[in-house]
């Protein structure tokens, strides 16, 4: 059967990393195996010395079970294709992905500024491992002129985040990237929220984009799973040196429960779109809200920059209630259709409650004593979630 380019990335989320035809039966199973080693035996002393070579250049050549057969390799070509990437890095965890990049391009003595949205558990890396390595660290908004005022000789490095955690702020990536090169930065980005489906920030002018594959990539909430993707072939090689000193490494059954949840992805994504659509229009006309934070609402600030960078959006939103902390309690504790949980990117609807000391640090929130209410939208009903969120509003009330 021949092969049909084609640059939809729909259909190449479908046909990437399958598995080859066995070159004696003409036959292949549709889906590649889950491919487990721990040791790598080599045909002879050449082919051992060929796959040496090969990494000594910064490729991607398998020497030890650490690195991945088939199944991670066919992984790495998935997140290659959904970021625009060349080369992708696997880690075992989304947080684990962001020290993975951060130690690639930092060394002793060197500042970076983080975003003051960008996902919490960055503020923990830095006051447990990087100042510990006297690596310097500053927090500000992701605007021009507020990243400019902490500017300091020895920035190599603006991470970012985009939509913003918590609170899904938008940033202008492209004025970024343009930031980034005027002050020789490298620009490294947490693209959780677009997993390469609907934003892809390296296409935007990022160096490093950084996905939490436990997300929408697996999508059944079911594995833990990082990845780095790099365009530069200098930057991949850093990466790629960090990712082999550091013994990264993941599972090829965690691999390939991640490309089974990538066939699905864009239909998950359109369809928790839709679904975080409908839940907005329901909490709009509802006197409890004040307001909604979803970049795909059109009253949301960030709307704009999400239409000219984003082609489609996801089910998170965040929803700021006229409630107490009290009522707010009371609110999430009688919805039975959402899990109450941290994560996201599954099948299924969850909720938490935002702590508003979580929120002190950003500079999109507009203090006050409202209670922040983050929702992922999954595949259930929509009609059923919002009967549920009617019946849990009129208890908190």
């Amino acid at each position: 059967m021949a092969k049909s380019p084609t640059a939809h990335l729909d259909t190449q989320l479908q046909h990437a990393g399958t598995a080859t035809f066995d070159p004696v039966l003409g036959a292949a199973p549709v889906a590649l195996p889950s491919m487990r080693t721990s040791t790598v035996r080599f045909e002879n002393l050449d082919a051992l010395d060929r796959a040496q070579a090969d990494k000594a250049r910064g490729e991607r050549s398998v020497t030890y079970g650490r690195v991945g057969m088939d199944t991670h390799a066919a992984l790495e070509d998935i997140f290659c294709k959904l970021e625009g990437g060349e080369r992708a890095f696997l880690a075992s965890s989304g947080l684990g992905a962001i020290t993975l990049a951060l130690f690639s391009v930092l060394d002793s003595g060197d500042h970076v500024i983080v975003a003051d949205c960008a996902y919490g558990p960055v503020r923990y890396l830095d006051k447990t491992v990087l100042g510990r390595m006297n690596i310097q660290v500053s927090y500000s908004r992701a605007t021009i002129a507020d990243l400019a005022s902490q500017l300091r000789p020895n920035t190599r490095v603006l991470y970012v985040e985009s939509p913003g955690s918590l609170l899904f702020e938008m940033l202008d990536m492209p004025a970024l990237a343009q930031f980034a090169r005027q002050h020789d930065l490298i620009l490294v980005t947490d693209n959780t929220w677009g997993s390469g489906y609907v934003y892809r920030p390296l296409d935007l002018g990022a160096d490093i984009s950084v996905v939490a594959g436990t997300k929408y990539v697996g999508g059944h909430s079911d594995l833990m799973l990082g990845a780095v993707v790099a365009k530069d072939a200098d930057l991949s090689r850093r990466i790629n040196d960090t990712h082999y000193a550091m013994g990264y490494s993941i599972s090829a059954d965690d691999a390939w429960l991640a490309i089974r949840g990538v066939r699905t992805l864009p239909i998950r994504m359109r369809q928790t779109a839709e679904h975080a659509l409908a839940i907005c229009r329901y909490l709009s006309g509802r006197p409890e809200v004040a307001r909604i934070f979803h970049p795909a609402w059109p009253d949301d600030p960030g709307h704009a920059l999400w239409q000219r960078d984003c082609t489609g959006s996801n089910g998170m939103l965040a929803v700021e209630l006229k409630m107490d902390n009290a009522a707010a309690r009371r609110f999430v504790d009688s919805l039975s259709l959402f899990g109450i949980g941290f994560s996201w990117g599954g099948f299924e609807s969850l909720v938490q409650l935002v702590d508003h000391a979580a929120l002190r640090s950003h500079g999109y929130w507009q203090a006050n004593d409202n209670a922040i209410v983050r929702l992922h939208i999954g595949l259930e009903s929509p009609q059923d979630l919002i009967a549920d969120l009617t019946q849990a509003l009129e208890v908190a009330a």
